[in-house]
């Protein structure tokens, strides 16, 4: 029997199936290859055979890619014992010319590999209430995007049929008693009252999970971070509440540019000898944050630099006043940057919008480091 100081199980693993191999400094290749069924004893008799080869006193660590099945299997090795890493897909070290021929085998073989040489960045892990909050409002998330397509329906289905409406903006209540009291025949009426009821139902949920957002932010752990985050220009209670939860703890990244690479808001470079070439952000790690940040940097496209609104002052009310100086200093750089951008630069609206985008990111960073001076 040989004694190995460390063993690393690369693991390729699906919802039906997953593929192990070990691997050591000293090998050439990975070894002990097996295929099994997607359950984590499996994995546990898989690493007593291995140690029956490679020693008592081996440690392994095992690693996985972050996918669908999320934090469980690593929750479930690791409460038995066993040292596991999630890797993030987009940080691993990928052979050249490995994607003309892939397999489950191949996979495993990488990430095994890639454990060895720590060519990769480790996932995440996060706290389990930051897991339940996180699952939560990504479900209210989804029912906002089928409130979107419901009234995107209702819309297309009234201008096939020619009834248009001519009092004002869409969704207020004069729009939609005008929707109900429409003179159709028999089966577009039935049509159109059994949208209406799914547009009402879904307003319906999306008001009490709203509801339910403003209580967890209230919570002890995210609290004091919500109120900081709401600072900012637009960045609300259901916005904070989600980047906190999505990203976790802020200070393990050493500074803004890394948390802004996190989130795949820094441009991509394709360079070669003295020919640079700027591609458009990378869009690497949390899309979901990136997605937020976005949406929030529309705000700085509207208003006069250097006004705050009345909404956002009762927002601030009760911060400390250097969390509002600094909130002030990023809301005033960040529109007038983006004025600058579009009225003297040129810029397409959305290459701006994605550079305020990456910049708030920057701030929030320094906003919950505490590196606000």
């Amino acid at each position: 029997m040989n004694n190995y100081n460390t063993v690393y199980v690369g693991m390729d693993v699906h919802k039906e199936s997953f593929s192990l191999c070990c691997f050591t400094l000293d090998m050439e290749q990975p070894k002990y290859a097996q295929k099994m069924s997607s359950d984590y004893r499996m994995i546990l008799k898989y690493l007593e055979r291995m140690r029956t080869v490679f020693g008592d006193e081996t440690r392994f660590i095992c690693g996985y890619e972050a996918g669908c099945l999320g934090y469980t299997l690593y929750h479930q090795l690791t409460a038995c014992g066993v040292e596991c890493i999630i890797l993030a897909p987009t940080t691993m070290l990928v052979e050249a010319g490995r994607k003309r021929v892939k397999t489950d085998a191949k996979d495993a073989i990488q990430i095994a590999k890639c454990l060895a040489y720590h060519t990769y960045s480790p996932v995440h892990i996060p706290t389990e209430k930051d897991e339940q909050v996180k699952e939560y409002i990504r479900m209210r998330d989804d029912h906002k995007l089928s409130l979107k397509r419901i009234k995107l329906q209702i819309l297309s289905f009234c201008l096939r049929h020619g009834w248009n409406y001519t009092g004002g903006g869409n969704w207020t209540e004069a729009h939609l008693n005008w929707l109900r009291q429409l003179e159709l025949e028999e089966l577009y009426r039935e049509t159109l009252t059994e949208y209406i009821i799914t547009y009402e139902q879904l307003t319906s949920k999306i008001k009490r999970y709203d509801e339910r957002i403003e209580e967890l932010s209230g919570e002890v752990e995210y609290k004091d971070g919500v109120k900081k985050l709401s600072c900012f220009m637009g960045i609300r209670t259901h916005t904070a509440l989600s980047i906190m939860v999505e990203v976790g703890d802020f200070n393990r990244f050493s500074n803004a540019q890394k948390f802004a690479s996190y989130i795949g808001l820094t441009p991509g470079e394709d360079s070669s000898g003295e020919d640079i070439t700027h591609l458009g952000i990378t869009k690497a790690g949390n899309s979901h944050v990136r997605r937020l940040l976005i949406e929030a940097s529309q705000c700085y496209s509207r208003g006069a630099i250097g006004r705050k609104s009345k909404t956002m002052e009762q927002r601030q009310r009760g911060s400390a006043p250097e969390v509002i100086a600094y909130a002030d200093r990023a809301n005033e750089r960040l529109r007038r940057k983006y004025y600058k951008m579009v009225l003297k630069n040129s810029k397409k609206v959305n290459v701006a919008k994605t550079a305020i985008a990456r910049e708030l990111a920057c701030f929030i960073w320094g906003m919950m480091t505490e590196n606000i001076a």
